[in-house]
């Protein structure tokens, strides 16, 4: 395995801008997952891209994102079909973490967030299913965001799961995050100060190391907020639930080339794609039930004015080069704080912090849904006024 790699798959690829915008002059780089014209994806593994033909057309973002004056300066890595949160590639290497080379930069959209982080480009592109846009945001210190699920169109997008994929985007400044979602999400009608409730989810903060969990509560000091409990089983409960329909769902959009391709996956993707073929997908209706009830109960928590605080990670990114044991007990934890806003399908914008050592380490609000651009503008506003930070 490479031990490091660049961001980028292909930094040379550009697109001009095919008219203008709110992202006149900005720059961008996107995962290597998105359809572009006579380009072929990686997807991360190799053996796809031996498989796969040239992209017919622009993945639709992309257009959009072209269409208001963005540029694009080229595609980044990404885990193996986008199925970790490590930042690891077994075949491509690991993006170097710019706040922490010793550290993973976190996965799948591993290569746009580094991309970000480092200042490559203005924004970045990248798809978040399990928390694939998140947890490299909060690893390498930026700021980055999970739209509605379904709000941001996914034509063009190799699937992962798609009960859950998203199109997220990373930046280090949140004006630009807003910007960019105010291009992709266009058709949301945004009340002044819409939130006047606050919520703390005690499960999600039992999961955070108690050295960030007082940095980062320290960060809201003079927020009125109400202490909550969000699942009445447990975030584990939720978590496996969000597991056996992503595995399941997994399956059904790869195991077809899985079984004919017989690909090489690295160490815990190649176990998890294993696990994916086990699972009966005559039980995934029961499964989406479940989900649809606990979806129902969050959004009723929330209703048209509440926000939801969590830790994004319960702590900095881990070291590179772990164990394959080591780093799926931390991801089955993770993975607790991340199905939140994955099973429940709501908008999460993580924002950056740093830890006594100068860690980034990442603090979350989730919103109900279609409260997208009225989330960010919240935490512009509202959390930002009380620090000087890069807005």
């Amino acid at each position: 395995m490479k031990e490091n790699a660049s961001a980028f798959v292909k930094d040379n690829l550009i697109l001009e801008p095919t008219g203008s915008g709110p992202l006149n002059g900005l720059t961008f780089a996107i995962k290597d997952v998105f359809e572009i014209e006579n380009y072929k994806n990686t997807a991360g593994n190799p053996h796809w891209y031996h498989t796969h033909e040239p992209g017919q057309q622009h993945a639709t973002v992309i257009e959009s994102l072209l269409k208001n004056g963005a540029r694009l300066q080229g595609t980044t890595h990404t885990d193996e079909l986008m199925y970790s949160l490590n930042g690891e590639n077994y075949h491509y290497g690991t993006p170097v973490n710019p706040r922490s080379p010793n550290r993973i930069p976190g996965g799948s959209s591993s290569g746009s967030a580094v991309a970000a982080a480092s200042g490559l480009v203005d924004f970045a592109i990248g798809t978040d299913t399990g928390g694939s846009v998140r947890i490299p945001s909060s690893y390498c210190g930026i700021f980055g965001f999970r739209p509605t699920h379904g709000e941001v169109n996914m034509n063009g997008v190799i699937p992962l799961a798609k009960s859950f994929d998203t199109i997220g985007w990373m930046s280090q400044n949140l004006d630009t995050l807003l910007k960019v979602g105010e291009v992709l999400i266009s058709n949301e009608e945004v009340k002044d100060n819409p939130f006047s409730h606050v919520y703390f989810a005690e499960e999600a903060w039992q999961l955070i190391d108690e050295e960030n969990k007082e940095i980062l509560l320290d960060s809201l000091k003079g927020v009125s907020k109400q202490v909550v409990n969000i699942a009445a089983d447990g975030l584990a409960k939720w978590s496996e639930l969000f597991r056996l329909i992503q595995g399941t769902e997994i399956w059904q959009a790869h195991g077809e080339w899985i079984n004919e391709e017989r690909p090489t996956f690295g160490p815990g993707i190649a176990e998890r794609f294993q696990w994916t073929s086990t699972l009966n997908p005559s039980e995934l209706p029961a499964l989406l039930g479940k989900q649809n009830v606990i979806r129902g109960q969050l959004s009723s928590l929330l209703k048209e004015d509440g926000i939801l605080v969590i830790p994004t990670a319960p702590g900095v990114a881990p070291l590179k080069n772990l164990p394959s044991e080591e780093l799926e007990q931390y991801r089955n934890q993770l993975m607790q704080l991340t199905c939140i806003a994955g099973i429940t399908g709501l908008p999460q914008v993580t924002i950056p912090f740093e830890n006594k050592d100068g860690l980034p380490i990442g603090l979350s609000f989730i919103a109900n849904h279609h409260q997208d651009i009225a989330l960010i503008k919240w935490v512009r506003e509202m959390m930002f006024a009380k620090r000087k930070v890069k807005r």
